[in-house]
C-alpha cells in the first residue's frame, strides 16, 4: 500500500506556494503522494481558497518522486478540451508522475454550483461526467478526434504533445454505498471512495468492484482516513492508496506541517 496526503486549499493552506512546500515537505518525509482538493467556492467558515491546479504545477516543477493530482475535479463545471492541455502540461512538468481524480462535485458545499450558474442536476451532471472523460481520453491519446455529442463537441482536431507516462490514470470517486458510481469507477484505473465508515465497508465496496472488473487488472482503491488512524485494517480490506484527510475546517498549518513531517503510517 502507499500512503499520500490528501490537502484542502482553504485559508492557511490558500496560497499554493504553501502547498507545494508542503509537497517537497512529504517528498523528503517518505509520502508516496500529495492530492489537492478542488473547489473555487467553499461554505462557512472557509474565507479563502486557493487554485489547485497552480499549486500542482509549482509543485510538481519542486519534487521528482512524488505523485500529484486533484482529488477531485469536477468534469461538468471544466471544458474538456482545456482540461486536456492543464493535464498534459502536469504531467509532463511532473515526469508522468499525474493522476487526475475527478467526480460530479457537489452543490451543497457552499452553492459551489448554482452561484455560478453550472449544472445541478445530479444525472446531468453524471451524463457530462462520462462523455467528458471518453472526450479527455481521446483528446490525450493524440490521434484525430472529431466528437459531436449532446455537451460536448471537438471537430477535426488532433492534441500533441502526448502525456509523458503515455496514459493518466482516472481515478473516479464514489460515496459509499450509491452503486452506480462504484461502476463507472470499474471502467478506469481507481475508485477514490469517500464516507466508508468502516473496513468492512471498504470490502464490500471492493467485492463490488472485482466483480465488475472480471478481468482483473491494475486498479487502485483509495481511502481519505483522520491522520493516526491505523491503515493495516484498510489494507487488508482492499485499499492499495490510505491518504491522510487534512481537517478542512480551522486547519492551522503549523499542524498541517507536523502530521507531513510526522511521515506515513508505514509498519
Amino acid at each position: 500500500m502507499r500512503y499520500g496526503l490528501f490537502l484542502p486549499i482553504f485559508d492557511e493552506l490558500a496560497d499554493p506556494v504553501v502547498l507545494a512546500d508542503l509537497a517537497v515537505e512529504a517528498e523528503a518525509g517518505g509520502w508516496d503522494g500529495v492530492f489537492y482538493w478542488d473547489h473555487v467556492y467553499y461554505r462557512p467558515p472557509v474565507a479563502a481558497v486557493t487554485d489547485p491546479w497552480t499549486a500542482m504545477a509549482v509543485a510538481a516543477s519542486r519534487t521528482t518522486r512524488v505523485t500529484i493530482g486533484p482529488m477531485v475535479t469536477p468534469i461538468a463545471r471544466r471544458r474538456p478540451h482545456v482540461l486536456a492541455r492543464q493535464v498534459v502540461a502536469l504531467d509532463r512538468l511532473s515526469d508522468g508522475r499525474f493522476v487526475l481524480g475527478v467526480g460530479l462535485g457537489l452543490d451543497r458545499s457552499g452553492g459551489e454550483l448554482s452561484r455560478f450558474r453550472e449544472e445541478t442536476d445530479d444525472r446531468t451532471r453524471a451524463a457530462m461526467l462520462d462523455e467528458g472523460l471518453g472526450l479527455l481520453s481521446q483528446l490525450l491519446s493524440g490521434e484525430n478526434v472529431d466528437h459531436d455529442g449532446p455537451h460536448y463537441q471537438a471537430s477535426s482536431v488532433q492534441f500533441r504533445p502526448t502525456p509523458a507516462q503515455g496514459r493518466i490514470p482516472f481515478w473516479l470517486a464514489a460515496r459509499w454505498p450509491n452503486r452506480r458510481p462504484l461502476r463507472r469507477a470499474a471502467r478506469h484505473d481507481g475508485v477514490f471512495l469517500i464516507d466508508l465508515s468502516t473496513p468492512a465497508d471498504l470490502e464490500e465496496a471492493a467485492g463490488f468492484i472485482a466483480a465488475d472488473r472480471p478481468d482483473g487488472g491494475d486498479f487502485d482503491i483509495i481511502v481519505g482516513c483522520d491522520p493516526g488512524t491505523d491503515p493495516t485494517p484498510w489494507e487488508r480490506a482492499g485499499a492499495t492508496w490510505w491518504l491522510a484527510a487534512i481537517e478542512p475546517f480551522g486547519t492551522r498549518l503549523a499542524d498541517v506541517i507536523r502530521i507531513v513531517r510526522d511521515g506515513p503510517p508505514r509498519a
